[in-house]
């Protein structure tokens, strides 16, 4: 074989005892009969693998990498690892140009923010997304996320305030979604940094994190970014003394866990390094007493949604307790369950029914909340709900930014 994947990261699934909890917190199997279920797609399926590439399931692309399964795993099983391996191993069908349009986010980023108001608009047309969901098969009933005019990386450059009046530093990987789509996000972590006392730097290359590339099988191009990335990050934090903080949960869970797992790209210099933004600044309320002020006239009712990769790195705390410290704040709690899209997934036309079956019962969750809005860390997710339930959805950097009296906290630190 080409590029022998199992080979990379350890592979455990000599640990799993068979217990099957993993199945019943599965969101695919609730929904999908085709699919065999993490157990059997994932360690009972790797011991027929290994002994004759043959056995593997082709039914193995239904699955999400949502790692719910290995939040559920008693024995610590890397469940979904061993499902994406085994994707990257066995099956070399060549890639459709769907999947490697929807996976190269930087490319197709770059090209449509030149031209984004007519992007925006020959996306939104009702013949448009029906010949995609002919010719190349993203559903017709998939919404597409706006693009900017302008991209963070030259809003940085040309309009953000100076950074190097900062005597602390941290550094911005702002992902794909902020550059290319929502600038805004970006600006707000930006606006909350220098509230505290933190000027911010970008990276000096960043790329995709990946995930999209992984779960389309360009492992070779999620490969050769993931190197550029840990180098630009190592740098940061090694040269420049800043850690690396980001605002997407499933960019900092790919580039903390996936890179080593699933792509061979040796980060433990870094990965400690490597942060959410809403745990990295609970840490810095906790351990040297930085302080958030909020308007008093700041006022909403508000949930909370936990992405998939926000509950498996085991930091939704920080941006819940985050959310409930405005004092202006209505939290109300939902259960946490997976939304569906699982990034690119829910665009493909074989997997859109299974993705608004999945988040069914969230978005129901979410319309009886009676709620302004749904924060959550992760970009896709949002798409997902403003589509699905009609309810706007902010990150809690955004939701912070517009609550924070920055005045009122520049005084709190010291700054004035």
């Amino acid at each position: 074989m080409e590029y022998q994947v199992k080979n990379i990261s350890p592979n455990n699934f000599e640990q799993c005892i068979k217990c099957t909890i993993c199945t019943a917190y599965c969101p695919v199997l609730a929904v999908n009969p085709d699919y065999p279920g993490p157990k059997q797609a994932g360690p009972d399926g790797e011991r027929y693998r290994l002994k004759n590439p043959e056995f593997y399931d082709k039914a193995l692309k239904y699955c999400l990498n949502c790692k719910r399964c290995e939040v559920a795993c008693p024995s610590n099983v890397k469940i979904g690892d061993i499902i994406q391996m085994a994707r990257l191993d066995y099956d070399k069908k060549p890639v459709p140009l769907r999947d490697w349009t929807l996976a190269n986010t930087d490319f197709v980023g770059s090209m449509a923010t030149k031209m984004a108001p007519i992007v925006n608009t020959v996306l939104k047309m009702p013949i448009v997304k029906k010949a995609m969901d002919v010719t190349i098969g993203v559903d017709s009933h998939r919404q597409f996320p706006a693009y900017a005019g302008r991209t963070f990386e030259s809003w940085m450059k040309k309009k953000a305030p100076d950074q190097s009046v900062y005597a602390r530093q941290v550094s911005y990987f702002h992902g794909c979604y902020v550059n290319y789509n929502y600038p805004k996000l970006g600006q707000d972590f930006v606006k909350v940094m220098n509230a505290i006392g933190y000027g911010v730097r970008l990276l000096e290359k960043e790329k995709c994190c990946g995930v999209a590339k992984i779960a389309n099988r360009l492992v070779k191009e999620a490969k050769r970014d993931a190197e550029l990335n840990i180098n630009s990050i190592r740098k940061a934090v090694m040269e420049g003394h800043a850690p690396v903080v980001g605002t997407s949960s499933t960019c900092i869970f790919t580039m903390r866990d996936e890179y080593p797992h699933l792509l061979g790209v040796d980060n433990s210099d870094v990965r400690e390094d490597i942060l959410i933004a809403t745990a990295w600044l609970y840490r810095l309320m906790e351990t040297e007493g930085v302080k958030l002020v909020f308007r008093p006239d700041y006022k909403a009712r508000i949930t909370y949604h936990t992405p998939c990769h926000m509950q498996k790195l085991g930091w939704t705390i920080y941006s819940v307790s985050l959310l409930k410290s405005i004092p202006g704040v209505d939290f109300v709690p939902i259960e946490s369950q997976c939304c569906g899209i699982a990034g690119t997934y829910g665009f493909k036309k074989e997997n859109y029914a299974y993705s608004q079956a999945i988040g069914k019962d969230l978005f129901e969750h979410i319309k009886e909340a009676n709620v302004d809005f749904v924060a959550t860390d992760c970009e896709t997710c949002k798409w997902q709900i403003e589509m699905s339930t009609g309810v706007p959805v902010y990150n809690p950097i955004s939701v912070i930014a517009d609550a924070l009296d920055v005045e009122a906290t520049r005084r709190a630190n010291g700054l004035v």
